[in-house]
């Protein structure tokens, strides 16, 4: 996880991103310390990365990098604004002694990868951020077969947004965000799992962060916890507004480390 002492809204390349609506840092920076805190007190060992001055964004950390089994495939930004956080990644992980593999093809990290342990398979998003042949890149690097899925909607501009890895072997997902075929995959690989509706994945009810128990995910998805409940997990909320206006929330926040 890294702060978001310097977390600002000075440029849009989201949709939720409006650079006329102030952001209060402050606040941020109080209600990440929460999300920190909240994932400490389940059992969970954070490590923070040090924020830079200029680098409004880095506070997504899951953007970084997509890691399994200790190797790292990094990222790279497809925007301008971010390419800087790549050298702050790269240095973090090589430092931890991580296997850190430098991407070729535009990637954003867990932004677009998610890993389900159980058959240890690589879901990955395309569309708006990260490109399809980036999919085949981490296949090659992480030995991990991967399922490429395409997203269709510029509210959910990244895998992150519109699906989530619940447990070993179950998924939670909005269909809307998906193209016809991708979704039919979903459905085909993932027929347990626990779907959203709109309401939920705008309320970033699928930015989340599960230890297959405990859900971390914003207070404001109160229907996407009633789901989870209901499919026999606990949901922990925690309030993240004033980094929705940066277009994340919990997952976006935490870059998962697989060792």
């Amino acid at each position: 996880m890294c702060p978001p002492e310097y977390f600002t809204v000075t440029y849009s390349i989201n949709a939720w991103m409006d650079t006329a609506v102030p952001v209060d840092t402050e606040l941020a920076v109080k209600q990440w310390e929460r999300l920190r805190e909240t994932l400490v007190g389940l059992g969970h060992q954070v490590d923070v990365l040090a924020p830079l001055v200029g680098l409004p964004d880095q506070v997504f950390a899951a953007n970084g990098g997509f890691c399994v089994d200790g190797t790292v495939y990094g990222a790279r930004f497809r925007y301008p604004q971010r390419t800087a956080e790549e050298a702050a990644h790269q240095a973090y992980y090589e430092g931890a002694g991580w296997h850190y593999v430098p991407a070729s093809e535009t990637n954003e990290g867990e932004g677009d990868f998610a890993y389900v342990p159980g058959p240890g398979l690589i879901l990955a998003g395309y569309g708006y951020r990260t490109v399809a042949a980036a999919h085949a890149q981490a296949q090659e690097v992480l030995g991990r077969p991967s399922i490429s899925l395409r997203l269709v909607d510029p509210r959910f501009y990244h895998l992150d947004t519109a699906l989530a890895v619940l447990s070993e072997h179950q998924v939670a997902y909005y269909p809307g965000a998906f193209s016809p075929a991708s979704l039919r995959v979903l459905e085909q690989v993932f027929p347990d799992a626990v779907r959203a509706d709109e309401t939920d994945a705008l309320a970033f009810g699928l930015n989340l962060v599960s230890d297959g128990r405990h859900v971390v995910l914003p207070a404001e998805a109160t229907g996407m916890a009633a789901r989870l409940a209901a499919a026999g997990y606990q949901p922990v909320p925690v309030e993240l507004s004033e980094l929705k206006k940066g277009g994340g929330s919990v997952k976006c926040c935490v870059a998962e480390l697989r060792y």
